[in-house]
C-alpha cells in the first residue's frame, strides 16, 4: 500500500474523508477498513486490557480507545468492548474466543497478550497460539491488530529480556501473517529512554500501567487503527465519584465509611445535609506517626477485607517516604489496595493534604495531584487562595458531586 502523501494532497484527502468517513488509515498504509457502520471493536487480553484497580476500576485502554477514535474520526460510530481477563494468556484467550469475542460480531479484534505468557507459555507455543488466534478471527471475518505488551519494571519471573523476546515473536507473527502490530512496548521503551521518571509515572505497579499509561496505550492503538494522532490528556476521571454511596443513601440503606483523619469526623455531617436520616457507620483509619509504607501495608490489610461503601484517603504530609520512588510506589499502592480488585465495588476519593492545613506546601504536592489523576480518581483539593476549613471544603465537594436524589 502506498502512503497517502505519495498520491493525495490536502484538499483531495479532505474529499476522500467526506466520501468515506469511516475508512481508517494507518501512518504508513490502510490498516483497518471501518466502512461498516457502526463499527465494533473487541479488545482481547489480560489484566492490562481488563478493568481493574490500577486504573480506578471503571475503565482501561479499551474504553479510552473508544474516546480516542471518536476524537480522531468523529464521523465513525464505534463501540469498543473490553474482553480482558486478569491472569490470562494466549491459551485462555483461544478458549474464550466464541463467548467473549465472536458473540459480539466484531469488525476488529485487538489481541494483547504476553505478560502472562512469558511466565508459563513457551515461546513456540506462544507463536502458535497467536497464529491460531489470527486464523480464527480472520475466519470469522474480523480484522486483527496485534499489540505488544506495555513495558514493565523488571521483577522476579518477568525479566525485561524475556519480555523483549516475546514482543519479537508478536512482531514476527504480525509480519508473517500480514497483520498490523501496535507496538506498545516500543512506545513505552522510547518514553523510558527519553524521560525515565515520566515513564515511571505511567505505572500503577511494576507491571500494570495507571490511567496515564492507558491513555498513552489508547492513543497509540488509535493511531495504529486510524492513522490519526490525538491526545487524551484532557480526559478527566469519570463523573459521579459518589455513585455507589448515593445509590445506598437513596434506597435508605446504611453505609460503611473508612476515612483517614480528620474526615472520619466530618463525612457524616456532610452527607446528612442531603440525607438527614442516613445511617452512617464510620471507621477511622489512623495515620498519626505512620510512614507512607506503613499506610500502604495497612491498606493491604484492611480495605478489601472490610468492603466499605466509601473510602476517604487523606495521606498527611507527615507520612514519610525515603525517596520519590518510594513515595510513588507506596502512594500508588495505598490507592490500589483501597479499591476493589476488579470493577468498582465501592467509592474511593482522595483528599489533598492542602485541604487539612491551609497555607502549607510540600515539594510533593504536585506529585500527589499527578498520581491521583493518573489513577482516574477524584481529588478533593484546595484553591491556593481559599482559606476555608476542611469541614467546609469537604461539604462543598460532596454537595457538588452528589447528583439529585
Amino acid at each position: 500500500m502506498f502512503q497517502w502523501g505519495q498520491f493525495l494532497m490536502g484538499s483531495v484527502l479532505s474529499i476522500v474523508w467526506c466520501l468515506f468517513p469511516a475508512i481508517a488509515w494507518g501512518a504508513d498504509r490502510a490498516i483497518i477498513n471501518l466502512t461498516k457502520q457502526p463499527v465494533t471493536i473487541v479488545c482481547l487480553g489480560d489484566s492490562v486490557t481488563g478493568v481493574y484497580y490500577h486504573t480506578g476500576g471503571q475503565r482501561a485502554y479499551p474504553e479510552m480507545l473508544e474516546i480516542a477514535i471518536a476524537k480522531a474520526a468523529p464521523q465513525t460510530r464505534v463501540k469498543v468492548i473490553n474482553a480482558g481477563v486478569s491472569g490470562h494468556s494466549t491459551s485462555e484467550g483461544l478458549a474464550r474466543l466464541e463467548a467473549d469475542v465472536f458473540s459480539h460480531h466484531p469488525d476488529v479484534v485487538t489481541i494483547s497478550f504476553g505478560l502472562n505468557d512469558m511466565v508459563r507459555v513457551p515461546e513456540d507455543q506462544f507463536r502458535t497460539n497467536l497464529e491460531k488466534l489470527i486464523a480464527r478471527c480472520q475466519a470469522a471475518q474480523c480484522q486483527v491488530v496485534l499489540c505488544t505488551p506495555n513495558s514493565i519494571i523488571a521483577i522476579e519471573g518477568r525479566p525485561i529480556e524475556t519480555l523483549r523476546n516475546y514482543c519479537d515473536v508478536i512482531r514476527q507473527v504480525g509480519t508473517a501473517r500480514g497483520v498490523p502490530v501496535c507496538d506498545q512496548f516500543a512506545v513505552a521503551e522510547a518514553l523510558r529512554e527519553r524521560d525515565s521518571w515520566e515513564w515511571r509515572l505511567t505505572l500503577s505497579d511494576e507491571i500494570h500501567p495507571n490511567m496515564d499509561g492507558h491513555k498513552l496505550m489508547a492513543e497509540e492503538l488509535c493511531r495504529t487503527i486510524t492513522g490519526q494522532s490525538i491526545s487524551l490528556t484532557d480526559v478527566q476521571p469519570p463523573p459521579h465519584p459518589l455513585a455507589k454511596t448515593q445509590a445506598l443513601l437513596n434506597s435508605g440503606q446504611p453505609i460503611k465509611v473508612l476515612a483517614m483523619p480528620p474526615f472520619g469526623a466530618l463525612v457524616g455531617p456532610a452527607l446528612r445535609l442531603r440525607y438527614p436520616e442516613a445511617v452512617i457507620d464510620v471507621t477511622t483509619w489512623p495515620t498519626d506517626g505512620k510512614t507512607l509504607p506503613e499506610l500502604e501495608a495497612t491498606a493491604n490489610q484492611i480495605v478489601r477485607a472490610m468492603k466499605p461503601n466509601l473510602v476517604i484517603l487523606a495521606v498527611p504530609r507527615s507520612a514519610a517516604a525515603e525517596s520519590d520512588e518510594q513515595f510513588v510506589r507506596s502512594y500508588s499502592w495505598v490507592m490500589n489496595w483501597s479499591l476493589s480488585f476488579g470493577h468498582t465495588e465501592w467509592d474511593c476519593i482522595v483528599v489533598h493534604p492542602s485541604v487539612v492545613v491551609a497555607g502549607e506546601t510540600s515539594p510533593r504536592d504536585e506529585l500527589v495531584r499527578r498520581l491521583v489523576n493518573a489513577q482516574d480518581l477524584f481529588l478533593v483539593d484546595r484553591d491556593p487562595v481559599e482559606d476555608a476549613s476542611p469541614e467546609v471544603l469537604l461539604r462543598r465537594w460532596i454537595e457538588t458531586h452528589l447528583s439529585q436524589p
